[in-house]
């Protein structure tokens, strides 16, 4: 019997497309939100779509008061999908009543905060309690996993170093919460991985180019999941730097503002400044976020690079897949299923190759369209 999955934070834009998969696919998902006339409203919407008579249902819950979410699981097979950011302000109810209950917990992080909190505080009590964790698992940082794991599968040799790029083509409109939450990630602390250790380091403090379709896109430096997870299937790499192309031409410019940013985060009115200036980056922001057929226009590419201690490259492993909001919502759906059913074979704070194993990840992401190119 599987598990009941929640999904918290339904009525939001990922919220709403990852309501849809969970729904469409049978998972009987429970819409959470803090209206509940607007969660039974969504849950009412997508009854249609339902196979099986599987419908969704709605619940209450608010992230500002925690004794709701302890209201919502019950067991060990209960699994919290939880797409409510920024993180490192709502993130932390979310995971704590999961690590109480020993179920599981999914979400779409890109912060390196909170990423970083998961893994480092919460992980080591989730293993004494049976609880999976999961940060990240959207287009940032899920991709860049299996694009790693392959890549350490193929080679002869083991990389010194790993770096993995995240990228997009084609028009692609972020909304205004993407918007508002890269902008508060270039004022909070970042890290890197760097001979063998977790150093702190701000967001963007390096910017490199990756080949995408024969042109050269430039992207920041940031805190992921694969600092924690690639060293763990292979030790003997010593370097993992993640990249996120977001940002475009732009990228450099961030980063300077990156500095900037770092040295002022204490001065009022910096981080609204910051999401100003990354939405005009960005190419301006939708307030709901870009509807179905603009959001075709996109898609996502995603690479790991290994390289030897002399700097020479090994290999490389490209992926494509839908944009990055489909994209998202359809690992967060994956994963949450897999979880339900407790196809999982760690505990802990996890990435999805220590969760599911390569062949799992790899069929699932084959599933849903994110696919290795040649280029």
């Amino acid at each position: 019997m599987s598990g009941r999955i929640f999904l918290f934070g339904a009525t939001g834009y990922t919220g709403r497309i990852t309501a849809e998969l969970l729904t469409v696919g049978g998972a009987a998902p429970v819409l959470v939100g803090r209206s509940r006339t607007d969660v039974e409203k969504l849950a009412e919407d997508l009854a249609p779509l339902a196979p099986g008579g599987r419908p969704p249902s709605s619940a209450v819950a608010d992230a500002e008061r925690p004794k709701t979410l302890r209201g919502l699981l019950s067991d060990q097979d209960d699994v919290l999908v939880s797409t409510v950011g920024p993180f490192a302000r709502y993130g932390r109810p979310a995971v704590e009543t999961v690590i109480d209950y020993g179920a599981a917990y999914v979400d779409c992080t890109a912060e390196p905060t909170f990423i970083r909190e998961v893994f480092e505080d919460q992980g080591r009590r989730a293993q004494r309690t049976g609880a999976r964790l999961l940060p990240g698992m959207g287009l940032d940082y899920a991709p860049g996993n299996l694009a790693a794991a392959l890549l350490l599968d193929r080679l002869a040799e083991t990389p010194h170093r790993i770096d993995v790029g995240y990228l997009v083509t084609g028009p692609y409109t972020p909304s205004s919460g993407s918007v508002g939450t890269v902008g508060a990630m270039l004022l909070d602390p970042s890290f890197g991985y760097h001979d063998g250790n977790l150093v702190s380091q701000r967001p963007g403090a390096h910017v490199r180019s990756f080949p995408v379709h024969g042109e050269l896109q430039d992207a920041l430096s940031i805190g992921g999941t694969e600092q924690f997870t690639v060293p763990r299937l292979a030790p003997a790499v010593k370097d993992v730097n993640v990249y996120v192309g977001w940002t475009g031409r732009w990228s450099r410019a961030a980063s300077a503002a990156g500095i900037v940013a770092s040295n002022a985060r204490s001065v009022p009115g910096v981080g609204s400044a910051m999401s100003i200036v990354m939405r005009a980056a960005l190419g301006g922001a939708s307030n709901n976020g870009p509807a179905a057929h603009q959001r075709r226009k996109c898609r996502s590419v995603i690479i790991a690079e290994g390289y030897n201690e002399s700097g020479e490259q090994l290999g490389r492993v490209t992926l494509d897949g839908p944009n990055p909001y489909d994209l998202t919502a359809a690992l967060l759906s994956w994963s949450a299923r897999m979880l339900a059913r407790r196809a999982e074979k760690a505990v802990g704070s996890l990435g999805p190759i220590g969760a599911f194993g390569l062949d799992a990840f790899l069929g699932g992401c084959t599933a849903i369209d994110l696919v290795e190119i040649e280029q």
